[in-house]
This record gives C-alpha cells, structure tokens and sequence, in this order.
C-alpha cells in the first residue's frame, strides 16, 4: 500500500510538470504571435517569416531543356515562397493551356504566352473564371507602379485581371550597311526619298566596290508586320492595324497612306531595289542577304544588329553597321507603329485559387519579383556566376551557354520593366547595339497606337486571321503588279462581305 501510494505521487507529480511546461509553451507562442502580428507586413504580402507560401505556377519554356533550381531558389529565398513551375516548350504552350484550361487543372498563376491567347481567353474572363485585380494594385508598392498604359491595353470592360511582362512599345527601325554609306557619301535617310535613294545606291552604285552588279537595297520577307511593310507604313502616316476616319474606327488597309506605301514597295520591287521574291522569303533567308553582303538595309527590329553583325564579320571583317529610327514620310513627320507594350500575362484562375487571402499572397510574391534584387535574379541570375555588373548595366559572362540554360527560362516571369522593376539593363560593347536600345526609348515619342487594343469583336476573334489572309494576299498582288487599284478595292470588298463589316461594327460599338 505504501509504494502504491509512493507511485500515486510521482504520477501527480510528473502531471503537474507537463502542465507547466504546456502553458509556458502557450505564453511563449503567444507572445511570439502578438510581435509578429505588430511588426506583420500588409495581409496581401509574402510574410518575411514564418512558413514558405507555397503555390503553382505555367510558364512557357524559351530554352531547350528546364532549367536546373539554382535561380528559382534564390527567388524562393527571397520571397519566403516555394513555387512549383510547370514549364511548358513555346511551341506547345497554346495546347497545354487549352487542355489545363478544360480539364480544370489550371495552377495558381498561368502565364498567357500573348495577346492572341489573351483574346481567346476573354469569354472565360468575362465568365468571372479569373480573378479581377485591379482593385488589389495599389495594396502593394512596385505593382502600383506598373504602366497605366499597358495596363488599359489589358483591361476587359474597364476590369483588370493580368500582371504584364514588359516590352519596348517599339523597335522599329532601320539596320544598314555604314561602309557602304560611307564609300557612297550617304547619310542615314532621315525621309523616305531618301531611303528610296539609298535603296537604289546600294543596287545600282557598287557600294562595295568590287566591281560587280551582285547587290540589291532592301532584304524583306513575307511577313507584312514584322518584316519592312509595316515599319514603312508608319512613316507614310498609316494607322497601326485600325484608326479613325470620319469618327468611325476602320481597318488601316482602308486608308490612302496603306495605298500609299504598297505604291512605294510596288516602286522598289521593279527597279530591283528590294529581293524579287520577298513575298515568300523566310526570315532566315532575309537575314542571310546582309549577312553575306548582297543587300544592304534591313528594315525591322533594330536590336538584331548584333546577331546580324556577328554573323557578318565572320564572313568579311570590314563589315560595318549602323542603326536609325528616324524617317519622315511625304507629309513631314514620324511615326512608327506600336505594340501594346506587353509580352506576355499573367492571370489567377479562381478554381485553384479559392480565396482572396491566397490571392494576396501570390500578388505578393509578383510584388517581389518587381524588386531590384529578385528582377534581377530573374532576369540575369546569380552575380559573378551568371553576369557582371559593368556601369551599372548587365554582362552576361563569357559561358553564354550556362546563361542560356540555368537563367534565360526565368526572364518569362519577369513583371514589369526596368523602368518599373528597377532591374539592370544589358550591357553591350557593341556600339550600334547599345545605340539600339536608346532608340528604342527615343521611339516612344512617335508612337501610333492601335486603338483596338481594349476593344473586342467576337468576329475578329473567330475569323480575323482567315479574314486577314484576304488582305495580305492583295497586298502583295499590287505590289507584284498583279492587281491594280481597283483588283485591291474588290479585295477590301470581299473581306467586308466575309465578315469585316462586322468586325467594323463591333469594334465600334464597344468603343
């Protein structure tokens, strides 16, 4: 009886200490709690500690193989966040979307690849099946200071449901050959008599002087946008895909200055100033012809100067290049076309993100990711493995193949630009290339809009690339003297009969 009682006691003893120990774990926690919730940034934000937010994210692969962790776990250091990417190859990412999308397996943030996949969205965005986070910007410090510009070229009925990834508005210019310029006395056109002039210098004038008729001015492909067309149309005052006549928005193909400007290539086509063949040229093929130093002046992005360079010299070392942007049309003034100053989105779908507090938090993490230090982990990964720091810019470090494969995935994520992420921008020593990049800025002083951009046409959406055909076709039949004025005015004709008197009135009517 006595060591029953003797063991009853130790019992009781052994509880009472437990007990203890509870509450002063209790008090402990509780006072660790009320610190953080003092000291707690704002409810939307990754919190600085605590556990990792953890969620799923799409994005589109630019790079042959995924990339190694090495980068996204100095984000996820950053953020106090662990993320889950699906990366999906570029030339897939349209399928994979779709299907995610109808089998309701859509992660947390999916990027939308472009403005095409964006508009295919809009019904299911219309639908309430994303969330609106307009209203949450102002909550966080750097997505408040994304584009108000960019932003509306993304807005549906006056709503926003996408974080964008940043592009120059325009890169539009001109990439010519300056040897031959300067063996020819030429400047840099600053109108389009003189790049006519140019263009014909360069066939007729033997610019590289060696004695033989075996070179042409302009290398084009079959591509009216990208390629020289649009480019040139800008200068002519052409609208950027549709503009205003007669307070009625119409398509740019219904204006004089397009007529005009198919009047000046139809000009360069039959003096032989551009590739006879351009309407079925590849891009390759286009680049080939200034590299290899047949044609000398290429019309398009002017920050392939680089690459066409490089290529260049390994031919003929005296190969120099220059860049331009600048060139007036007939009426005397500049413009140039604009994109909607976006690359690619990113969106929130509601069935996997079920609340407004994960919302939040994943707008955190994207909140982050347009601070210096994480754009640039993104964008120019790990500092002396990936890249140096050169005049406050970006070297990218001799092993441009370990670049290519640990960080250039990750620069699809970016948000913003740097002018809004504070990110570096890249180094060039490359004079003509660094120069490109200024130009680009300079561009955003001439820009015409598109001002569809905000607007819908289900048309359009359905039928506006088969309806498109229609126009591109005539283009290049009045170019190549196949149709006159009028083959082309029956060409407007059937594309309205097709559909494009709906699309007018539609884009209209939502304007």
């Amino acid at each position: 009886m006595s060591n029953w009682k003797k063991l009853l006691g130790f019992m009781m003893l052994m509880f009472l200490l437990l007990v203890a120990a509870a509450c002063s774990d209790n008090s402990s926690e509780s006072s660790g709690s009320s610190s953080s919730d003092d000291g707690g940034s704002n409810e939307g934000e990754s919190s600085d500690s605590g556990e990792p937010f953890a969620f799923s994210m799409m994005a589109n692969l630019h790079t042959p193989e995924v990339p190694a962790d090495k980068v996204l776990e100095k984000i996820e250091e950053a953020t106090n966040t662990e993320v889950e990417i699906q990366w999906v190859p570029d030339n897939n990412y349209e399928d994979r979307l779709n299907t995610a999308f109808a089998t309701n397996s859509l992660p947390d943030a999916v990027f939308l690849k472009n403005q095409t996949t964006f508009v295919q969205f809009r019904d299911a965005i219309e639908d309430g099946q994303f969330w609106e986070i307009g209203q949450y910007l102002e909550e966080f410090e750097n997505l408040s200071k994304l584009k108000d510009n960019v932003l509306e070229n993304t807005m549906i009925n006056g709503n926003l449901y996408t974080l964008y990834s940043g592009r120059p508005l325009s890169r539009q210019g001109i990439i010519y050959r300056k040897d031959w310029a300067d063996n020819l006395g030429l400047e840099a056109p600053t109108n389009t008599e003189e790049f006519m002039e140019m263009a014909r210098a360069f066939t007729e004038d033997d610019p590289d002087g060696n004695g033989q008729d075996d070179t042409f001015g302009v290398t084009d492909r079959s591509d009216l946008v990208y390629g020289a067309f649009k480019t040139v149309a800008s200068w002519f005052g052409t609208p950027n895909y549709w503009g205003e006549k007669d307070g009625q928005l119409l398509p740019e193909f219904m204006f004089d200055e397009y007529v005009d400007t198919m009047d000046f290539f139809k000009e360069m086509h039959e003096n032989g100033y551009i590739n006879q063949d351009f309407p079925v040229t590849s891009k390759t093929d286009q680049q080939e012809f200034i590299k290899n130093g047949t044609a000398g002046i290429y019309v398009g992005s002017m920050g392939d100067v680089g690459s066409l360079r490089d290529d260049a010299v390994a031919i003929n070392p005296d190969a120099e290049f220059e860049v331009h942007n600048y060139v007036e049309g007939p009426d005397g003034e500049f413009g140039v076309w604009a994109i909607p100053g976006y690359g690619n989105l990113v969106m929130f779908p509601k069935s996997s993100v079920e609340s407004e507090e994960d919302l939040k938090k994943i707008l955190g993490f994207f909140d982050k990711m347009m601070t210096p230090e994480v754009a640039n982990y993104a964008y120019w990964g790990i500092e002396g493995e990936h890249h140096e720091v050169v005049d406050g810019t970006a070297k990218v470090t001799d092993d441009s193949a370990l670049f290519e494969r640990e960080v250039k995935p990750f620069q699809a994520l970016e948000i913003g630009e740097p002018e809004t992420n504070g990110r570096y921008t890249g180094f060039f020593d490359y004079e003509p290339k660094a120069k490109s990049e200024e130009l680009y800025i300079d561009n955003e002083n001439y820009l015409i809009e598109d001002p569809t951009v905000p607007l819908y046409s289900e048309t359009y959406s359905q039928d506006g690339s088969r309806l498109q055909q229609i126009i591109t076709d005539a283009t290049y039949k009045y170019i190549l003297g196949q149709i006159d004025k009028d083959g082309f005015e029956a060409a407007i004709e059937d594309w309205k009969s097709q559909g494009g008197e709906a699309i007018i009135e539609e884009f209209n009517s939502s304007n």
